[in-house]
């Protein structure tokens, strides 16, 4: 059965693409079964592996029934992805009904036994697309870049998790805190990890020991398709990427273990 993993912030640019990206290609990259899901009406994701998804089925359509999941997912560079675009939108208009926020996991449970990972990137938002990611999934990767306002927004996180927790899906966990565009010759992102740990004892997580450092090949690499690993992966970033991986699969290995 997959681990299923949400890259979440309500805040947008703190990298949750580029990270739900990396990771898709990094597990892929080891072997591993992975299935991408776009929940962002942007179609970030989609955009960032190379799909046009005016062309194809997307999330919108699986949650109308208009296809089934298996006909929702398509392949790029040998990634499997539930796509998405602006139709999603009016998500939170259209889906009203009682028990919409089981809509995704009530998909993947269909399709959860033939990947390793199922990794779902979020619309910068706290609405009702991203409480399905919360309810569907094990556990969060909260990204956040050194600045006082998208601390902010890890801090208001709190709350949906914790109603989500007790309304919806009790074994949702946050594995950690991950910094990205990080330069620690700065002072004020050096301040603003030190309040993160303090933000990151509140949500019972850490932060994570590997940070992402700047570089221009993170910009550069969703408008050729690929994820900042495959498009750079000599960059600090992609390396940086990797080590993070690695730090991910240990800490959900981990946690296994002592259940």
């Amino acid at each position: 059965m997959a681990t299923i993993m949400t890259v979440t912030n309500q805040k947008g640019g703190v990298g949750k693409t580029t990270t739900a990206a990396a990771l898709l290609y990094a597990l892929y990259e080891r072997g591993q079964r992975v299935l991408g899901v776009d929940l962002d009406p942007q179609g970030s994701l989609s955009f960032s592996l190379g799909l046009d998804t005016e062309n194809c089925a997307t999330v919108y359509d699986l949650f109308k029934d208009r296809v089934t999941v298996d006909e929702a997912i398509t392949n790029s560079r040998g990634i499997d992805l539930l796509p998405a675009n602006i139709l999603l939108s009016a998500a939170e208009l259209e889906f009203n009904r009682t028990g919409r926020e089981f809509l995704l996991r009530n998909k993947l449970m269909g399709v959860a036994e033939r990947y390793d990972y199922v990794i779902i990137d979020t619309p910068p938002a706290l609405n009702v697309l991203t409480v399905n990611a919360y309810v569907a999934s094990d556990t969060l990767v909260i990204p956040m870049v050194p600045e006082i306002l998208s601390l902010l927004g890890v801090a208001q996180i709190k709350e949906t998790i914790d109603t989500v927790q007790s309304c919806y899906n009790p074994k949702l966990r946050v594995l950690g805190i991950l910094l990205n565009k990080y330069n620690a010759r700065l002072t004020l992102n050096r301040e603003v990890s030190e309040m993160a740990d303090q933000i990151a004892k509140q949500l019972k997580t850490s932060v994570f020991k590997s940070v992402i450092r700047c570089s221009i090949a993170v910009a550069e690499a969703p408008a050729h398709g690929e994820s900042v690993l495959s498009y750079a992966p000599n960059s600090k970033p992609a390396d940086d990427f990797q080590h993070l991986t690695s730090e991910i699969t240990s800490l959900l290995q981990e946690q296994q273990g002592i259940r």
